[in-house]
């Protein structure tokens, strides 16, 4: 079976999903929806795609399943109204900024049985999988902490930061999912402080720049969760596991992996400066995931629940900073 694919967006991440539509077996770019006619002539053109409204892809019979890269503010809308029309859904994190509406979104998909798939890219990168792969087989034992460094080369801008949701929701949210999958259990507490240390302009717009989160399960364990908008040395990405056994970590991806060695010390490329090019391959093992399930009938790797827990965090996350106490998320 080959899946007939309609994106909807042709944004940055929409761009993402083309490439890695059109480069999974199995899967066949069909449709775009974008309202830009530039962003639109240009996906046409590199992919031969037709361009269709909202409305003539969910009525499509070509269609079998749908890519949302539109804003945040449409993404529950268009999980309901796909779920309705049959489709399989891949929608971009979050599905809403409103956890009640996130819950109204997964109850029309549970009474439609319709596939929904929240693109929490993470889980898909080589070197992320290769951590969970060492939990799951007892290298390390049991797991007992995580800690988590994610630190963007800079600042988005302001007029992001308005629309965002605040960086709980915007880029901790990624964390929380990965938090989640690695410690194996669900989280009952949530401890975050959160400072403006890179742009006083974030602060002005109420939100915060400089993160840090601690979270805990019912059974103790814990991950600790590190976060800024600036690191000027490039996208920062690591993670460690540590257990009863041991401990399992991710460094940095590099531009390359060549070292030059003088009387000076030691000197490496620098790291990869942006989240399309660390995470190329988890976009595309993401899709690949979602075709497999869609059409072996298999679990998805990503849920709408995933994506509901991550943004119960990220709203207890918030409140714990606003006062300074710990709280239970849900």
């Amino acid at each position: 079976m080959t899946l007939g694919f309609a994106i909807l967006g042709a944004g940055r991440i929409g761009q993402a999903h083309a490439r890695a539509i059109s480069a999974t077996a199995g899967a066949r770019f069909v449709a775009l929806s974008e309202p830009l006619q530039a962003a639109a002539d240009d996906m046409q053109a590199r992919y031969g795609c037709d361009l269709r409204s909202i409305d003539e892809i969910a009525a499509s019979d070509d269609i079998d399943a749908v890519a949302i890269c539109t804003p945040t503010d449409t993404h529950a809308d268009l999980i309901e109204q796909f779920a309705k029309a049959g489709k399989a859904i891949f929608c971009e994190k979050p599905v809403d900024l409103s956890a009640d509406r996130v819950r109204q979104a997964l109850d029309t998909v549970a009474q439609t049985n319709a596939k929904l798939m929240v693109g929490f890219n993470r889980r898909f990168d080589p070197d992320f999988m290769s951590v969970k792969a060492a939990i799951d087989a007892g290298q390390v034992g049991d797991v007992e902490m995580v800690v988590i460094t994610s630190r963007d080369p800079g600042p988005p801008p302001a007029a992001y930061i308005k629309v965002s949701g605040g960086i709980f929701r915007d880029m901790t949210i990624h964390d929380f999912d990965m938090a989640r999958w690695l410690l194996g259990e669900e989280v009952t507490s949530v401890m975050a402080q959160g400072s403006v240390l890179v742009a006083p302009e974030i602060g002005e717009l109420g939100d915060f720049d400089s993160v840090n989160v601690i979270l805990k399960t019912a059974s103790g364990k814990q991950a600790v969760i590190t976060n800024s908008r600036r690191a000027t040395y490039g996208y920062d990405q690591r993670i460690e596991v540590h257990g009863s056994k041991g401990m399992v970590a991710a460094a940095n991806r590099h531009e390359s992996t060549v070292e030059v060695a003088g009387g000076v010390g030691f000197t490496r490329p620098p790291l990869l400066n942006f989240f399309m090019d660390r995470y190329a391959v988890a976009y595309a093992n993401e899709i690949a995931a979602f075709v497999a399930a869609v059409t072996g009938g298999g679990a998805l790797p990503t849920t709408g629940q995933d994506g509901l827990r991550a943004l119960e965090l990220a709203d207890a996350a918030l409140e714990s900073a606003q006062t300074g106490k710990a709280v239970t998320p849900g």
